[in-house]
C-alpha cells in the first residue's frame, strides 16, 4: 500500500510500555508543567536549604532535602494563623472591659487584644462619655495572661520585634517619635506624647525612631494605662486620680463598657502575615493558650494547643515548636512539613501578602531565608511552594525568579 510504513514485530506492544512508564515518570503529562522542567533548580538548593513545589493537581515537581527540618523563621507565622482560626474560628473578635468598682475607680481588663491602639482608643473614649462622668483612679488588669512573658528569640534590644506580650498593651507597646527644633513630637498623628513616654525617649538618648516600652517595671502596662488615661480626659471624662496595677474583683465590679475590636480574627491575621508581626504571632498564641487550658494565657500552654492541632488535624508529629512568630531559631519545619500547612491554609490564601500571581509570606533572620505560598495557575488552581535556606550569605530571589519563569 503506497505510503504504507512496515514497523518491526511487537512494535505497538513496546509502545504502549513505553507510554505507560513516561506516563508514570511524569514525562507525559495533561497540558500544563511537565515536572522535569524544575529539576534544574536543584542546582540553587545547597546541601543546608530545602525546597518543595507541588503542582495543582497534587503531583511533585520538585523536592530538595524536603524532608529536613530547618529553621523556618518568619514563615511559621502561617502556622500560628492556622492554629488561631482552628480554636478560636475566622469570626472571633477581642474584647477589652471596662468596669466600675464601689469606689468609682475605673478598671480595664485586657483579653490580649494586639491591635489596641491609639485609633480605638479614641473610639472607646467616645463610647464611654455618655456612660461615665467622672472616675477616681485608673486599674489596670492584665491578669488574663502570666507576667512576665518570657520568648525564646526575643532580646531586651529596643527593636519593636522584640516589643513584650501582654493582655493590655497599646501601640504594640512601642512609640514612634522625632525631634523638632529641639522638642520632641509624636511621629504619629493619632497619637500624643504623653509625658509618660517622653521620658523613656529623653532616657533612651534618641533623636527619631521607635522606642519598645520594656516589661521591666511593667513600664509597657503603666503607658498602656497612662495613654489611655490621656484619651479618656482628652473626650470630656474627669479624673484625677492615679494610675495603677490591680484585679477587678468578680463579686463588685460593674461593667460600663465592653470594647469589641474593629477587626475579626481573620482581619488581625491580615496585619499579622502582611507585617510579619512578632508581637500579634505571640499574642495570639497565648490566647490560643487560655482558650485552650484556662487562665492565665501562657507561650507554653499556646505552644502546646499548636502542636496538638498540627498532630492531630495536619498529622505533624515532629514539629519543634518553642513559639508563635519564628523569631526562635529552635523552631524546625521540614518543606513537606510546611506543604501540609499550606495545603490547610489555601482556602485562606488571600490573607497573604500579594504580589502578581504569588500569595505568599517570607521569613528572615540572620543567615536565613525562607519563603512559601501559592502561585496562580493559568489553568486554575495554585502551586504551592515551601523555600527554606539556611545557608548563610544565599537568598531566595533567584530560585523564586527561575520558579515563576517556569510555572504556567
Amino acid at each position: 500500500m503506497p505510503g504504507y510504513l512496515a514497523l518491526p514485530a511487537g512494535f505497538w506492544q513496546s509502545s504502549r510500555k513505553w507510554l505507560l512508564a513516561a506516563c508514570l515518570a511524569g514525562l507525559l503529562l495533561p497540558p500544563g508543567l511537565p515536572a522535569a522542567t524544575l529539576e534544574g533548580l536543584k542546582t540553587l538548593i545547597g546541601p543546608e536549604d530545602a525546597a518543595l513545589v507541588i503542582a495543582p493537581d497534587g503531583r511533585v515537581l520538585l523536592a530538595a532535602n524536603a524532608d529536613r527540618q530547618l529553621v523556618p523563621a518568619s514563615i511559621l507565622k502561617v502556622l500560628t494563623a492556622l492554629s488561631a482560626l482552628h480554636y478560636l474560628g475566622p469570626d472571633f473578635r477581642f474584647e477589652t472591659d471596662f468596669y466600675l468598682d464601689p469606689d468609682d475607680n475605673l478598671i480595664v481588663r485586657g483579653s490580649g487584644d494586639p491591635l489596641l491602639v491609639s485609633e480605638a482608643l479614641a473610639e472607646i473614649a467616645a463610647a464611654l462619655a455618655p456612660r461615665l462622668q467622672r472616675f477616681n483612679d485608673l486599674v489596670l488588669d492584665a491578669g488574663l495572661f502570666a507576667q512576665p512573658l518570657r520568648i525564646p528569640g526575643v532580646s531586651t534590644s529596643p527593636q519593636p520585634h522584640n516589643a513584650p506580650n501582654g493582655a493590655l498593651c497599646v501601640n504594640f507597646n512601642t512609640v514612634a517619635f522625632e525631634t523638632v527644633n529641639g522638642r520632641l513630637v509624636s511621629a504619629e498623628p493619632q497619637t500624643p506624647l504623653i509625658t509618660f513616654a517622653a521620658a523613656r525617649i529623653r532616657a533612651s538618648g534618641l533623636k527619631r525612631g521607635r522606642i519598645v516600652l520594656s516589661d521591666l517595671n511593667q513600664d509597657h502596662l503603666c503607658y498602656a494605662g497612662h495613654l489611655i488615661r490621656h484619651f479618656l480626659l482628652a473626650g470630656g471624662i474627669q479624673s484625677h486620680g492615679a494610675v495603677r496595677i490591680g484585679r477587678a474583683d468578680p463579686a463588685t465590679r460593674r461593667l460600663v463598657y465592653r470594647h469589641s475590636a474593629a477587626h475579626p480574627l481573620t482581619g488581625v491575621i491580615t496585619e499579622l502575615l502582611e507585617h510579619s508581626n512578632n508581637f500579634i504571632a505571640n499574642q495570639l498564641t497565648v490566647v490560643i493558650g487560655a482558650a485552650t487550658a484556662g487562665l492565665p494565657g501562657t507561650l507554653a500552654k499556646g505552644v502546646q494547643a499548636t502542636r496538638a492541632y498540627a498532630a492531630d488535624v495536619l498529622g505533624l508529629n515532629d514539629l519543634k515548636l518553642v513559639e508563635g512568630s519564628g523569631i526562635s531559631r529552635q523552631n524546625r519545619i521540614s518543606a513537606r512539613e510546611m506543604d501540609r500547612v499550606l495545603t490547610a491554609f489555601e482556602p485562606f490564601r488571600s490573607l497573604l501578602r500579594r504580589e502578581g500571581r504569588q500569595y505568599y509570606k517570607t521569613g528572615t533572620l540572620s543567615g536565613i531565608r525562607t519563603r512559601a505560598g501559592y502561585i496562580a495557575s493559568a489553568g486554575g488552581g495554585c502551586y504551592r511552594f515551601a523555600l527554606l535556606v539556611n545557608t548563610p550569605g544565599r537568598s531566595t530571589d533567584r530560585f523564586m525568579q527561575s520558579l515563576l519563569e517556569r510555572l504556567n
